[in-house]
């Protein structure tokens, strides 16, 4: 995915610790995502799947091509580290769930910067449509300006009764 005015196949974005670049010489549409860490860099290449003619999807990519090591991130509800609701808000739920995955990639050395993929189960569709614009904002706040390849299913009910979304998400952190 090439944002308005880009080649083809370059794709930059800002977040919060790296960039995803494409430097010369790589693939069309592959890209290196660059961290940080003390004074190591970590690399992951990740290739984001943009079938020619397509459009641009807003908010996520069609698909992603990554090397390293996979991380799954089971379904994360809004509630805190004991279990509990702070609210029954879709977006405060949202922003706690998505709080709730970025603690578990740290335990495997990830960032949000190396989600492939995220799935989106929500019990109210029309309430996640209405809420587009503050979920985005939370999303934001909390992951950074990195979309990775998204589904977002309605569902009937959760296993948690006040849960209003749960988010599962698979990452692949950098081979060392």
């Amino acid at each position: 995915m090439s944002p308005p005015g880009r080649p083809t196949g370059e794709y930059r974005s800002a977040q919060r610790e790296g960039n995803l670049i494409r430097p010369p010489g790589r693939p069309k549409g592959e890209h290196r995502s660059a961290k940080r860490e003390g004074s190591q860099m970590s690399e992951t290449t990740m290739r984001v799947l943009q079938p020619e003619g397509w459009a641009a999807p807003k908010g996520y990519v069609n698909g992603i091509a990554a090397r390293g090591t996979l991380v799954f991130v089971s379904g994360q509800i809004g509630w805190n580290a004991q279990q509990q609701f702070e609210t029954d808000d879709f977006v405060g739920q949202a922003r706690q769930a998505l709080a709730n995955v970025v603690a578990i990639l740290r335990e495997a050395g990830a960032s949000p910067e190396h989600i492939t993929r995220m799935t989106w189960y929500v019990v109210d569709k029309r309430e996640y449509v209405a809420s587009s614009r503050a979920l985005g904002v939370a999303y934001r706040e909390v992951v950074g300006r990195h979309f990775p390849a998204m589904t977002a299913v309605a569902v009937a009910g959760l296993i948690e009764d006040r849960a209003k979304v749960e988010i599962e998400v698979t990452a692949v952190v950098p081979d060392r």
